[in-house]
């Protein structure tokens, strides 16, 4: 495909007088432990916990405790009911697990055939999912344009905001310049403490239109700031869908092919939703059930989808993948893939963790739909780029880590391939920086989770509150001159 040849908007660039984005202020208090040391007398507070807070394992078993909320055989606990989506991946005959075919459903509509439709109308497909998954039916042609204009009228940011706009720290975790990049848009609402529907449409919104930008804005103040140069901020183009908005910011005057955007709006459906036992869905259900407002909710899903056992997983995936391309001698030789596999789980190898990263799945057991759906896909797009061999190394460690498990661990239990192993591969070959990986997925996952805030908001309408069954025992209290 040819690149985009519309006329280009001005880029609008900004020195570090006119924004805080460039600026970087640390902290010039040390950490009490860096700048009072570690004394004796300090043990107690730094360590005292980790012989109280480690409660022995048996302990769990005898009051039948749902760690991480999963039952025994690891299914979750059931603690809610959704007309959102449905995540399917065994069954349970006569109290055990039973592996089935990966299922996902949107609002009953198979992920499948959601991907499909949008690939044989030639259109893009992302909005039609949000749109689904945020009013629980798919779009007619005046619905989903309408969404489309309202969506784009709030691509710009407000006026002002880039004044104040929080830019990365030392971590450069852009996760969490969008958290902090949502509180600061709570200031700038009218009434943003406002539960109704329609403000909370509203907000989702205005979300999806502006994390792109706030995304891009915080990647471009990284490079401006490691080369010394200008922040360059992109122009708003309304008229654009999700994926070629992301393209259009992030490729600047360079432009981007429409099959380049067709892979990324597949790679945004997929990641739309995926239930609401999901860790960062259910932290957005449990503040939404607090009645908080949404910036909070969502800041607090964007904390935890930034966890490397969760988001950030796919960045692991990917660096798993490029240790293995550098380390191996021969691509194509199956055994030494599978040799260097094991050495990954003794924690001989890669980053020491014992983990295949992109390997299991809490809920597939047999294969992950998202990746039998992206796989077609990442190979014809690797084909195009000339990576063919990259894309064919991924298959082995589909194929082969399974054996590795086995060989290492012993288990035997069926190991679907999930996303994260295809992810990290498709945004690279989009010429998509890492750092941007996992926020690219918070802002496909936006839509689900607004989807989970209002169903919790005027469904249950009850403060989630489980319990802790508390093991302390009854102390006498003891003057401070008679503690030791």
């Amino acid at each position: 495909m040819a690149e985009s040849t519309e006329p280009r908007i001005p880029r609008r660039f900004l020195t570090s007088s006119d924004t805080s984005a460039l600026s970087h202020v640390a902290d010039a208090y040390p950490m009490p432990s860096e700048g009072m040391g570690r004394p004796a007398a300090s043990d107690q507070l730094y360590e005292g916990m980790q012989g109280i807070d480690r409660v022995p394992d048996e302990l769990y078993a005898r009051y039948d405790v749902k760690r991480g909320l999963r039952n025994a055989d690891g299914s979750g606990v059931l603690v809610g009911l959704t007309t959102i989506s449905d995540v399917h991946g065994y069954n349970k005959v006569d109290g055990r697990v039973v592996p089935d075919e990966g299922k996902l459903r949107y609002r009953g509509y198979s992920i499948a055939d959601l991907v499909d439709g949008a690939r044989r109308s030639g259109g893009f497909g992302y909005e039609e999912v949000a749109y689904l998954l945020i009013s629980g039916a798919l779009p007619n042609s005046a619905q989903l344009a309408d969404f489309r204009a309202r969506i784009g009228s709030r691509r710009q940011l407000p006026e002002g905001y880039l004044d104040i706009f929080p830019r990365t720290t030392y971590s450069h975790s852009i996760m969490n310049v969008l958290q902090r990049a949502t509180l600061l848009l709570y200031a700038f609402d009218r009434n943003p403490d406002d539960t109704s529907p329609t403000h909370e449409v509203d907000v989702a919104l205005s979300l999806l239109g502006r994390w792109p930008r706030v995304a891009s804005v915080a990647h471009q103040a990284n490079v401006a700031a490691s080369e010394g140069t200008r922040l360059s901020v992109p122009p708003a183009r309304e008229e654009y869908s999700m994926a070629e908005t992301f393209l259009d910011i992030l490729r600047s005057d360079a432009g981007f092919t429409r099959d380049e955007a067709r892979m990324l709006d597949v790679m945004l459906m997929l990641h739309a939703e995926h239930g609401g036992g999901n860790n960062s869905s259910f932290a957005c259900r449990v503040l939404s059930s607090s009645g908080t407002d949404a910036y909070s909710a969502y800041a607090a899903a964007l904390g935890s989808l930034k966890g490397p056992k969760h988001g950030g997983a796919n960045y692991k995936a990917t660096s798993m993948l490029d240790d293995m391309a550098a380390h191996l001698h021969d691509w194509e030789d199956e055994e030494e893939v599978c040799r260097y596999l094991a050495r990954i789980l003794r924690r001989e190898a890669f980053d020491r963790a014992g983990l295949i990263y992109g390997l299991g799945h809490a809920v597939y057991t047999v294969t992950d739909p998202r990746a039998e759906v992206v796989r077609s896909y990442a190979r014809s797009l690797a084909c195009q780029k000339g990576l063919l061999e990259r894309f064919e190394l991924i298959e082995r460690v589909e194929r082969l880590g399974p054996r590795a498990m086995r060989e290492v661990r012993g288990i035997t239990k069926p190991l679907s391939t999930n996303i994260d192993m295809y992810t990290g591969f498709v945004y690279s070959m989009l010429g998509i920086p890492q750092d941007l990986y996992t926020p690219l997925f918070a802002i496909a996952r936006l839509a689900g989770w607004a989807a989970h805030r209002m169903e919790e908001l005027y469904g249950p309408a009850r403060i989630i509150r489980p319990a802790y069954h508390s093991l302390m025992e009854d102390l006498p209290y003891l003057p401070i001159d008679e503690r030791r």
